[in-house]
């Protein structure tokens, strides 16, 4: 068996931590037994689904502890490639369903045109990954295309994955809006946020939450603007505004938008804790419009190229189709190290 894979695997092991999970286990089995445990119901569950994610990982990282010792190479670099990525996807929110939104950048219609690409080539994507995606507010464009739209992704390290998006899409092709067919540079950007349990990680107080109430303009069918059920909250100590309009229910749009709140909160938190580090390095960075993670070019070749990490694929049509995993898989790998 090659050294290098076997060194990878105990590099794995190192970072599985067996050993702590296993006594992580053990307290809250013994946690379980006490006899208010299941007084809080909800806490309970929490507890006893995080013991049952925290068991299967120590049994898979004690088969893989076997397949060394076996010495079959074909089904330990399976093993290990798989452990690999997982702990690529070891955030404390990367497990958790997700909040994405896309808006269009400089371009005019043609950058409306380009959000509605991208949203369509996301909605492969999330179909491929098996997750669900619903809509929760939708700006058409102006003369076609999209101008802003925001969806929630429920799934598996929906979060975790998506991520890897946010930023500045970049396309270059001939426009189809101009007459003389010329080549246009448009941009959309892309932003995406966990979405939290109740009760957790950021906490809003009702005295600084404004809340609208306003017919909906979106989709939903004939009765959709009968009732002013659409939501607009306004978060007093920081102007930032969320809505929702997707549902016919003022009850459901208003724990949507809470939730796209909650989100928004915390990429604020990890944007001040960013800038924060980079003062004390004395680095910064700006970003800006020009400074796309990732080109999409149509004319006069056909290439897709993140610039983060250099990866590139010709065929630019399959990743409008949704295949966008050797990009995701790239960043991941290149955050972890």
């Amino acid at each position: 068996m090659e050294e290098d894979l076997i060194t990878r695997a105990k590099h794995v092991l190192t970072k599985l931590n067996l050993d702590g999970k296993r006594k992580t286990v053990r307290e809250l089995e013994a946690e379980s037994t006490h006899p208010d445990f299941w007084k809080d119901s909800a806490a309970a569950a929490k507890k006893m689904k995080q013991m049952a994610a925290l068991q299967k990982e120590v049994e898979d990282g004690e088969m893989l502890d076997l397949l060394i010792e076996d010495g079959n190479a074909k089904e330990l670099e399976k093993a290990v490639d798989h452990f690999e990525f997982a702990l690529y996807l070891s955030g404390p929110y990367d497990r958790n369903d997700a909040i994405f939104a896309i808006h269009a950048g400089q371009g005019g219609t043609e950058a409306m045109d380009w959000t509605s690409m991208l949203y369509r080539m996301y909605s492969r994507y999330v179909e491929r990954k098996g997750w669900e995606a619903e809509e929760i507010d939708f700006t058409p464009g102006d003369e076609a295309g999209i101008k802003s739209i925001t969806i929630s992704v429920t799934g598996s390290y929906a979060y975790g994955f998506l991520k890897a998006e946010a930023g500045v899409h970049r396309l270059v092709r001939q426009s189809p809006f101009n007459a003389d067919k010329l080549r246009q540079t448009s941009f959309a950007m892309v932003e995406v946020w966990p979405v939290f349990e109740e009760g957790a990680a950021i906490d809003i107080k009702e005295e600084d939450v404004e809340w609208e109430f306003y017919r909906s303009g979106g989709k939903g069918g004939q009765n959709v603007n009968k009732v002013s059920s659409a939501i607009r909250i306004t978060h007093l100590p920081t102007g930032i505004v969320v809505q929702s309009q997707s549902d016919r229910s003022q009850q459901a749009n208003r724990e949507t938008a809470m939730k796209v709140l909650k989100a928004k909160l915390y990429e604020m938190l990890l944007n001040e804790r960013k800038e924060k580090i980079e003062e004390l390095k004395g680095e910064h960075k700006a970003i800006e419009w020009g400074s796309q993670i990732r080109s999409y070019v149509f004319q006069p070749y056909t290439l897709v190229k993140d610039h983060r990490t250099g990866v590139e694929v010709g065929d630019v049509q399959k990743v409008i189709d949704g295949y966008l995993d050797p990009f995701i898989d790239a960043i991941l790998r290149k955050e972890k190290k």
